[in-house]
């Protein structure tokens, strides 16, 4: 059998069920821009919709396919997203604020998540989730931590969780900004490091001024360029620590990529006319992914959990809220005001 043979025998293996993933993203899409609502929901709950196709044989192999190397290309092309310029703009104290609350958030929503009964897998996505950039971190942290039979429940947990408190984020945060008297600067520092999904920040920002939406996206994408240290360094304390019904993961080299594209758009080697087309790309793949990880999920799963999950979200989203909240507060002689 030729190699080409074999990637065309590959390749209709593969196209019912990426297909089938593919259209239920798009379904999300279209829904979103039409009544507005986070669109990774969507993606969720009508991927859940199509469950029953999970175990078809024609449509496995393809849903499979999306859920894992579909999502590494997202991540991998979110890298052109960011430039260093665009985070040197607002100095090194906020760059230093931006890296204390995603590493004080991890640890200490490890130990919420710990106490609170999880898994330490399932406690270090969780806090991953809310101290980075919501779903997209959820689902590359996921991506190296052990695979158990609880994992993509885990995961699917974590994605509608911090989608849901992101969008209750973007509707009460700037309220509490007024409330607390920050300047529009301010206000963009405290929305952009403390809500967890892009859109949300955006949306948030710009409910306060023009300059808080403009300076809550950079800080905002100062968080997404510490996924790939924080998946690194996830990856490697996993690596030792694998459980007895866990199957460990080697590295995760689409890392590499990620960081290669945004050294790349550092350096303008990524033309501004690809930019948004790249990151538009970026999401589709991230939609995609997140739809054929809902197909992979059975409702009666969920349930069985109970409260825990929710309630660690919970704190964890508070904790890194109060936190920045603090700092941006006492910090004005430090942090752009």
């Amino acid at each position: 059998m030729t190699a080409l043979s074999r990637l065309s025998d590959k390749a209709r293996a593969l196209a019912p069920g990426l297909l089938l993933a593919v259209t239920v993203a798009f379904a999300s899409l279209f829904i979103a821009s039409r009544y507005g609502g986070p669109v990774m929901l969507y993606a969720i709950l009508f991927g859940i919709a199509f469950n029953f196709l999970n175990e078809d044989p024609k449509t496995s192999a393809g849903i499979q396919f999306a859920s894992k190397r579909v999502l590494q290309l997202g991540v991998v092309l979110l890298g052109a997203s960011v430039t260093f310029s665009e985070i040197a703009e607002l100095g090194w104290a906020t760059a230093l604020l931006v890296v204390a609350a995603v590493a004080t958030t991890i640890a200490a929503g490890v130990l919420i998540g710990r106490g609170a009964g999880l898994s330490g897998p399932h406690a270090t996505l969780s806090a991953g989730a809310v101290a980075i950039c919501g779903a997209s971190a959820a689902m590359a942290i996921a991506s190296v931590l052990p695979q158990t039979k609880d994992s993509e429940r885990n995961l699917i947990l974590t994605v509608v969780g911090v989608t849901t408190l992101s969008t209750v984020a973007m509707v009460t945060y700037p309220s509490l900004a007024h409330l607390f008297g920050f300047s529009d600067m301010q206000a963009g520092v405290f929305l952009g490091a403390t809500i967890h999904d892009v859109a949300q920040v955006i949306g948030a920002g710009y409910i306060v001024s023009d300059e808080a939406g403009a300076v809550a996206a950079i800080v905002k994408l100062m968080r997404v360029t510490l996924l790939a240290p924080a998946v690194f360094v996830i990856a490697l304390a996993f690596s030792r620590h694998a459980g007895t019904d866990a199957t460990g993961r080697a590295f995760p080299m689409f890392l590499f990529g990620f960081a290669a594209l945004m050294a790349a758009n550092s350096f303008g080697l990524v033309p501004d006319a690809f930019r948004d087309g790249i990151a538009g790309a970026s999401r589709f793949c991230l939609v995609v992914a997140v739809s054929a990880l809902g197909v992979k999920t059975a409702l009666k799963e969920l349930f069985e959990v109970g409260h825990r999950p929710v309630a660690t979200l919970a704190l964890q989203t508070a904790w890194l809220a109060v936190f920045v909240g603090l700092a941006v507060a006492f910090g004005k002689g430090v942090l752009p005001h």
